[in-house]
């Protein structure tokens, strides 16, 4: 798989020093990353055996002792979802009763995290259980990846990082030389938009909303576009898609109503269901992700475009490991609190 690579970061003030101190471990949910986040940090992930037994229950055992050490465990809770989030939590009990002096789970991507209220009676909020789960499993600090939202840090009564890809997105919209006046920052829905706001920000550009209605669960019609879109060049960004039923619909909406062109970037590309299919027919010049979740890009259509989130995540495991500010990185911690 190949990668588009993008190093330059304004916000990683310093090189990366090879640190052998650092123990890295990685579960099994997205190894490739967890690799290129090693070349990183210039060091190697530790031995570990994590298999399943024959009817499903899974085992784990470190391979090398880490009493005393400062332990890293890189496991996005992507699809199998609830496969990767038992195994993380076995991973990180391991390495407790392995006498780990401290145990930070990296988690690109927090699944089960827009269920992070009640919107109707009776209803079970997964981001804070998965937070109570983490916390009893042996976790003392999360380095997590744009949350679904800001909120889901409180859950937790251990510490949390929470980083940003919006730097690695908008370096790459930079790259594409679009002219300024030309570009628009649009907000698929009425909530992401102190999320369009910063994009527009760091891009230059104005913003406009798109007024969605959800009549059926993870079923959403775009209705209506706030703002002038006629003749740009239009980009769009959130945190996940997952159907990418309003991605599509706002896309479509936007050609209707005069887009020159349209450009997606998201972080967290789930692609559940029909979603690879939608993006491949929809008016949509590129879809642009990370790699947070791993894809298979042979599969993928060729208006797709996935792009390495491991130097921003290795230069925070980094700064964590040596005592540093990690929100030094961005220094915009209040632009980037969405909803």
């Amino acid at each position: 798989m190949a990668f588009i690579e993008e190093k330059t970061y304004p916000e990683l003030e310093r090189a990366i020093s090879p640190n052998h101190d650092i123990k890295l471990f990685a579960g099994r949910s997205n190894p490739q990353l967890a690799q290129e986040i090693a070349n990183e940090l210039g060091t190697t992930i530790g031995p570990m055996v994590v298999k399943n037994f024959s009817d499903g229950e899974i085992y784990v055992q470190v391979k090398e002792s880490v009493r005393g050490d400062d332990v890293f465990i890189i496991q996005p809770i992507c699809n199998p979802v609830n496969e990767n989030l038992m195994e993380l939590l076995i991973i990180i009990d391991a390495f407790k009763r392995a006498s780990a002096k401290s145990i930070t789970a990296v988690i690109p991507y927090y699944g089960y995290a827009r269920q992070d209220r009640k919107t109707s009676g009776r209803e079970a909020i997964t981001a804070k259980l998965v937070a109570d789960l983490l916390t009893t499993a042996g976790a003392d600090r999360v380095l997590a990846m744009d949350l679904h939202t800001g909120q889901i840090q409180g859950f937790f009564n251990i510490l949390v990082d929470h980083i940003f890809a919006a730097p690695i997105l908008t370096n790459y919209i930079k790259s594409l030389n679009i002219n300024p006046d030309e570009m628009v920052a649009v907000s698929p829905d009425m909530g992401g938009a102190n999320r369009t706001r910063y994009f527009a920000k760091r891009l230059d550009c104005p913003i406009a909303i798109i007024d969605k209605r959800r009549d059926k669960h993870n079923e959403a019609i775009a209705a209506n576009v706030i703002g002038d879109i006629e003749g740009k060049v239009c980009l769009m960004f959130d945190d996940i898609i997952d159907t990418a039923g309003t991605i599509c619909e706002a896309a479509k909406l936007l050609k209707s109503r005069g887009a020159k062109e349209i450009y997606v970037g998201a972080t967290h590309p789930v692609f559940s269901g029909p979603a690879v299919e939608r993006l491949g027919s929809a008016p949509i010049t590129e879809c642009i992700v990370t790699n947070t979740i791993p894809l298979n890009m042979d599969k993928m259509p060729s208006n797709i475009k996935q792009l390495s989130v491991a130097p921003l995540l290795a230069q925070a495991i980094a700064r964590i490991h040596d005592d540093e500010s990690v929100s030094s990185l961005f220094g915009f911690e209040k632009e980037m609190q969405v909803s």
